[in-house]
């Protein structure tokens, strides 16, 4: 089997959403500007060397600073570097689930972070090294509990709005997709891989898509496996970890096919840590969500909203013709 290395240093391709803590989230929202509270605004990104989105943010009426936005992470990172440079304070230690491993790290306080009209205050931020988290920092779903997150991949656009506000950027037809909530996590369990039920939790921060180890288990003993690769994951910690990497015949989520779908098997901490260790699951990363032309999360009302390419001539999604599917 062949073997390759994939890393979220400076120049790297993959990074795996990690900030997986115990606790609550930290940070609390204040909306300013035209519009506020409840206002929706737009902003650009730019997507990093492994696709992840990242935006600009201030932080205390410095920068702008580079985060990516990672819905699979708990709470905010930032880098110990810039960290230093703002001279934030110690927030102590906090636990953290990176690739393999729960570990403690040091965290400070961010005491504002402005992102658009929007300013997070009092966040206690894990403080990673830049060379593992692959910017200056991550946006986590402590800085986007209450909000819907619409990524536009066709215009490289990130729409932010209160999550009472009606969407209606979203043509009829498109495909809703209702979960739940854990960690602070949306959770889909209305989703099949090659046949087996699987729970899918929306990554944004992951270049690729991770399985666990169950659903691997289910794979094998229905001879679904195949052509496996061996890779070497990295995470925000600088912890590797082996993966096997293939290609499954069909994703199913909602109503929405995608064919040849690509994955990687590991037991990643976060799995574990959202009950999922016994479960098919997978965290859903960004080589599938940039199929779609817009990807809506709305944590708050615990719904995703996929919008398909209007040309599919290079992306192998489809809607299925059928009833979408009933979780159990």
């Amino acid at each position: 089997m062949k073997h390759l290395l994939l890393s979220i240093a400076a120049s790297a391709a993959l990074a795996i959403p990690a900030a997986a803590q115990q606790g609550a989230p930290t940070g609390s929202l204040i909306e300013r500007g035209q519009g506020a509270p409840g206002s929706s605004e737009t902003i650009g990104y730019a997507p990093d060397s492994g696709q992840r989105m990242t935006v600009e943010v201030s932080i205390g009426g410095r920068g702008p600073y580079r985060f990516i936005v990672d819905t699979g992470a708990e709470r905010t990172v930032i880098s110990s570097e810039l960290a230093r440079t703002l001279g934030l304070g110690s927030g102590g230690d906090v636990t953290l689930a990176s690739v393999s491993q729960i570990s403690r790290v040091p965290s400070v306080m961010i005491p504002e972070l402005e992102i658009g009209r929007r300013t997070i205050a009092d966040i206690q931020a894990p403080a990673l090294a830049e060379r593992n988290i692959g910017a200056h920092g991550m946006l986590g779903v402590d800085s986007l509990r209450l909000q819907r997150v619409v990524f536009d991949f066709t215009r490289r656009e990130l729409t932010l709005s209160s999550s009472h506000i009606d969407d209606d950027r979203f043509a009829p037809g498109e495909i809703v997709v209702r979960g739940r909530t854990r960690l602070g996590r949306l959770l889909l369990t209305n989703a099949f891989l090659d046949g087996q039920r699987i729970t899918v939790i929306v990554d944004t921060g992951s270049q690729i898509t991770i399985g666990n180890a169950a659903l691997r288990r289910r794979l094998e003993r229905a001879r679904r496996l195949r052509n496996v690769r061996v890779l070497s994951l990295t995470g925000v910690t600088g912890d590797l970890v082996s993966a096997d990497y293939t290609v499954a015949q069909r994703l199913q989520v909602g109503g929405v096919h995608i064919n040849d779908f690509p994955i990687a098997f590991s037991e990643v901490r976060l799995f574990e840590l959202l009950d999922l260790g016994n479960r098919p699951a997978i965290l859903l990363g960004m080589d599938a969500l940039r199929l779609f032309d817009r990807v809506s999360i709305d944590f708050a009302n615990r719904r995703v909203r996929l919008a398909p390419p209007t040309s599919q001539a290079d992306r192998p999604v489809r809607m299925a013709a059928a009833a979408p599917l009933r979780a159990r």
